[in-house]
């Protein structure tokens, strides 16, 4: 561990805890993950679990800051750090960043989590997507822009000039598994087979009328009629719920340029989708959040909060 330390970002979500050591211009130039989400820690246990997996990053960075974001920042979490509300720059992120004093003399910072008031007065939340989105908007430039982050519950925030503006949530990847595990469409369903060009007949037919209801009963009726078999009716289902979560999404943003955080197959299944609607975008690996805790960190330090 030659290198020396400047940032140690670290992004703890539900399921699995990922750790960044950060060089000059922070760059990545180590990384740990764990499976210890915060559901696998019991108590007041984050600290020990902490202390276990970058204690010597710790011992080897003493003046280095230490971001932490995603769940552990939530009720359920290590501390709660209050939402901060919409729009936000990076300033705004690191004056609601909540203090956490380690029992080594050493202080820690975590991340809000952003809220936003959508239409109808209804709130939305994120947790975690912040601080990947932080770290995107380099990439993006200070044009207006979408950043999408696909899911189990899909996020779509419009950025400009390095403040997120506003965001959307999206149930996409959650419906699917409850249709395919709790209804009578699934029955016509085999796990894990893909169709690409069922996915895409799905899309299309998304941005047909009937809405979301209608075309979904739709599954079952082509199967009925062997215009869908059950290897392609899950993928056709995908690209009914895609599509018409991006009808919604891109409304009214209908030539922004669009940044797409994730990797694997989910994302080239959204890429599909958005190249279908006429849409490009730029792909952007899940790694870029310790941009965004490297430019958290460089405000902490400039604001002599580290």
């Amino acid at each position: 561990m030659s290198e020396m330390i400047r940032a140690i970002g670290c992004d703890w979500g539900t399921s699995s805890l990922r750790i960044y050591r950060l060089g000059d211009d922070g760059v990545v130039v180590d990384r740990r993950e764990a499976s210890c989400g915060i559901m696998a820690i019991e108590g007041d246990g984050f600290e020990a679990v902490f202390e276990e997996i970058i204690g010597d990053w710790l011992d080897a960075g003493l003046n280095a800051p230490v971001v932490l974001s995603g769940m552990i920042g939530s009720r359920q979490g290590w501390r709660e750090a209050p939402y901060l509300e919409c729009p936000a720059d990076v300033g705004e992120l690191v004056a609601a960043m909540l203090p956490v004093d380690l029992s080594r003399g050493r202080r820690v910072w975590v991340a809000p989590g952003l809220s936003h008031l959508g239409e109808g007065g209804v709130p939305d939340v994120m947790r975690g997507e912040e601080v990947q989105i932080l770290g995107a908007l380099e990439s993006l430039g200070d044009t207006a822009a979408l950043v999408c982050l696909p899911g189990t519950h899909s996020k779509w925030a419009r950025v400009e000039s390095g403040r997120v503006i506003e965001f959307s949530t999206y149930i996409t990847g959650e419906i699917f598994e409850a249709l395919r595990d709790h209804t009578i469409l699934g029955r016509m369903m085999t796990a894990d087979s893909w169709d690409d060009g069922a996915f895409l007949d799905g899309v299309d037919r998304s941005r047909m009328m009937g809405g979301l209801l209608n075309h979904l009963f739709g599954v079952r009726a082509r199967g009925l009629f062997g215009e869908l078999d059950q290897r392609s009716a899950g993928a056709y289902m995908s690209g009914l719920l895609v599509g018409h979560e991006l009808a919604s999404a891109l409304s009214e943003n209908s030539t922004a340029e669009i940044g797409l955080i994730g990797s694997g197959r989910l994302v080239e299944h959204y890429r599909a989708a958005l190249f279908r609607a006429g849409r490009t975008c730029k792909v952007l690996a899940p790694d870029i959040v310790a941009a965004g805790h490297w430019r958290l960190a460089q405000e902490l330090t400039q604001r002599g909060y580290c």
